[in-house]
């Protein structure tokens, strides 16, 4: 009965996302440009794979922005020695970081591989309009759809699959993150990142060795066997470690696509000088002096800090198994001159890691 009662439920749901007035708009599609917007330029949105953000809005006015995305399954790894098949926006996890104005006419172009075996689709929180898109975007594979719609709410929004069942399809890793920028646009900084948190639930324990298929009682029980920040462990250490200067202003946009855990978004060594908690822009001053900030599954947060001193910086969820167990670690590595009028060392302890 349990079970039977919870299957009714997903199909509701579904029902909502993929039918209705989804239906008849899908039935009714329309590839005129409205009115209002016909003689808007035309720009291609330039979409970069994480941690790189695409550039900031510099043109004047509001354009028709076309972004082409292609849904995609894919077999790579998810830490050394074990694989997993991801199901991605554009190749990777999490999909590109799609950048647009307030005011402007997005266009969503959405293609799903020849080679899927799943239908997929897309609700962008930014949308407002049926499902975020996912009522007009159910895709099987070959198939390609479009929809547009204005973005009206400045801020920073996530995206992913609304294809039942829904949370498989964010635990495969489909998902990722559109930014509105205020009409002024953002105060420019020195550096840019993208960092997005998700769990991946596999059938071995974590680190167990192999192809690991995806473990959907894991996923009901809300029981990951990886936290990880950009789609698999390590993906910000090391060579791959983010990296600035000493007296620079870094801004990461930081978004969490679950499915399931908020996160508890924290750098190790560092105070956010400025927090646009849970990715508000224009509505509020954003927070200051902020140590930790929270990052609710299908939302993200934007941070800011100013680099006073030189070192190693580590990106953590401080739930802090998650960092330190599970993946969810990532480092900044800031190059300059000792500061020692901020941070000295009087007496060195063991050699390691601090801990940390």
């Amino acid at each position: 009965m349990r079970k039977a009662a919870l299957i009714a439920i997903g199909a509701v749901i579904a029902a909502m996302v993929i039918g209705g007035a989804g239906m008849k708009l899908w039935a009714k599609s329309d590839t005129t440009a409205s009115s209002a917007s016909a003689s808007w330029p035309e720009v291609k949105a330039i979409l970069m794979a994480p941690p790189l953000v695409p550039p900031p809005v510099d043109r004047k006015g509001n354009a028709r922005v076309i972004v082409n995305l292609e849904t995609t399954e894919v077999t790579g790894t998810l830490t050394d020695g074990v694989r997993y098949t991801f199901w991605t926006f554009n190749g990777t996890v999490p999909g590109p970081l799609v950048r647009v104005r307030v005011g402007d006419m997005v266009q969503i172009n959405l293609k799903n591989s020849e080679g899927s075996h799943n239908p997929h689709s897309i609700d962008l929180h930014a949308v407002t309009g049926p499902g975020g898109g996912a009522a007009v975007t159910q895709l099987g594979p070959g198939q390609a759809g479009a929809f547009e719609f204005k973005a009206l709410n400045p801020g920073l929004y996530v995206y992913h699959c609304a294809t039942p069942s829904v949370p498989m399809h964010i635990a495969n890793g489909m998902y990722g993150l559109i930014l509105v920028e205020p009409e002024a646009g953002l105060p420019r900084v020195d550096r840019e990142f993208y960092v997005m948190q998700g769990e991946f639930y596999t059938k071995g324990k974590t680190l167990a060795a192999g192809l690991q298929p995806y473990d959907h009682e894991k996923n009901r029980n809300e029981r990951p066997e990886y936290v990880v920040f950009n789609g698999r462990m390590g993906s910000l250490l090391d060579d791959k470690a983010l990296r600035a200067k000493l007296g620079e202003t870094v801004r990461l946009y930081v978004g969490n696509g679950g499915p399931n855990l908020v996160s508890s978004f924290h750098v190790i060594g560092e105070i956010f000088d400025k927090v646009y908690t849970e990715g508000g822009i224009g509505q509020q001053e954003p927070a200051h002096n902020i140590q930790t900030t929270l990052v609710p599954a299908g939302g993200a947060a934007i941070v800011e800090m100013k680099l006073q001193v030189p070192g190693r910086f580590l990106l953590v969820d401080h739930s802090i198994v998650r960092a330190m167990d599970k993946g969810a670690l990532g480092m900044l590595h800031v190059e300059g001159a000792d500061q020692p009028d901020i941070f000295r060392v009087i007496t060195r302890g063991m050699p390691g890691s601090g801990g940390h």
